[in-house]
Parts: C-alpha cells; structure tokens; sequence
C-alpha cells in the first residue's frame, strides 16, 4: 500500500483491521493536525500497519475485553506531525527520542514500535473518586506485555507501547511521580501484595463474544 494521495486511498487506509477491536483509523485522527491543516499521513502504511497490528493484538484488545471501551487520545503520527508538534511545544518528543512511540512506521526489526495515549474509562471513573494509579499499574505489569507505560494525571492517561522486545518499564507524573519499576528491574511490591491491589477488578478478558 502507497502513502495516501487521495481521500478515497485514505479511507482505504482507514479500512484496514488491526485486531478484533481497531481500525487504522482509530488512531489517524489528530488534534495537532486538524487545528494546524497538518496531514497524518504514515510515509510507509505498510510497517505501520505492521506495528499497530502487534500494539492493538497485544495490548489494546486485551484491555478491550477486559474492562470495556478503550478511548485513544492520541495515536499514530506521521513524522513530520511529530516535528512540528516537538518544534512548538505541542507535548510531542523529538522524533529521535528513544521513547517516542507515536511514530509506528520508523523503525525495523527489533527497532520497531508503536503505542498510544490512551484512557480506560472503567479505571478513570474509579480514578476520579481516589483510586490509585498504580492499582491499574500493577494489573497491567502482571497481564500485558508491554513495554513502557507513562501515566498522566488527566483521566489518569497513559502512554502504552508495543516493542518486539519489551523494556518492561513504567513512569508517572501522578504523585508519587517518578519510576514505578525500571526496565530489568523486579517490583517491589511481590505478587500478592499487587493481587490485592486490583482484586476488584473485572476478570481478565471477561468480555465473552461469538
């Protein structure tokens, strides 16, 4: 598949299913580019095809099933969206940042990666009424594998990202701020301790479908 150049390939683009529960066009809307007129056009559909395939089967879809609709807030850039994001301090990293993960067709082999920010509004309502972040934290440490999680305090937002090689590491801006857990490291918190966290929360992949 060809980068987009016209509306009809795009909607072609838009078509394409990446897992049980998303479509590439899920994660093509972008608020930077429609308020500036700028394009989110991937330069190479295929690989970001590729990427957001592994990111929405390994990540998104078991959240899905899990606890019900998954809101993304901001999915796939294309590269020159990010710069200009990065240029005027729009909260988008340098293209060239290890942890930029909203660019999915950058990258090869071990290299690759795409993610999202994302909200689970199941866990948000709880959020907003006192629950701590690292309840949903911990449940995705021990249910996912992920590769980094970074938490913001709206909605209890958080980067989630897909690599072929995970780095296993969670961030938050929420108090306590900080490394939840480094890449290599084990919790500190043993398993029981963080079962107890979430022991409320609905079964794994409990959503049944046909």
């Amino acid at each position: 598949m060809r980068k987009p150049g016209s509306m009809w390939s795009l909607e072609t683009l838009g078509r394409v299913r990446l897992s049980r529960h998303f479509f590439m066009r899920d994660f093509l809307y972008s608020e930077i580019g429609n308020f500036h007129e700028k394009q989110n056009l991937p330069d190479n559909p295929e690989l970001a095809i590729e990427t957001g395939r592994a990111f929405c089967q390994t990540l998104l879809d078991p959240l899905e099933e899990t606890f019900g609709r998954v809101a993304v807030r901001s999915g796939y850039r294309s590269r020159s969206l990010n710069q200009y994001g990065n240029e005027n301090r729009l909260n988008c990293a340098r293209n060239d940042n290890p942890l930029e993960c909203h660019i999915w067709d950058w990258g090869t082999g071990d290299y690759r990666v795409a993610g999202a920010s994302i909200v689970v509004p199941w866990f948000a309502d709880r959020y907003a009424d006192g629950r701590d972040w690292r309840d949903l934290a911990w449940w995705m440490h021990d249910h996912l594998d992920y590769s980094e999680i970074w938490f913001f305090p709206k909605l209890c937002a958080f980067n989630l990202v897909w690599r072929p090689n995970p780095h296993r590491r969670i961030d938050s801006y929420i108090a306590p701020r900080g490394c939840l857990l480094r890449a290599g490291e084990n919790p500190d918190e043993d398993l029981k301790a963080r079962q107890k966290r979430y022991a409320d929360f609905p079964k794994f992949r409990g959503i049944a479908y046909p």
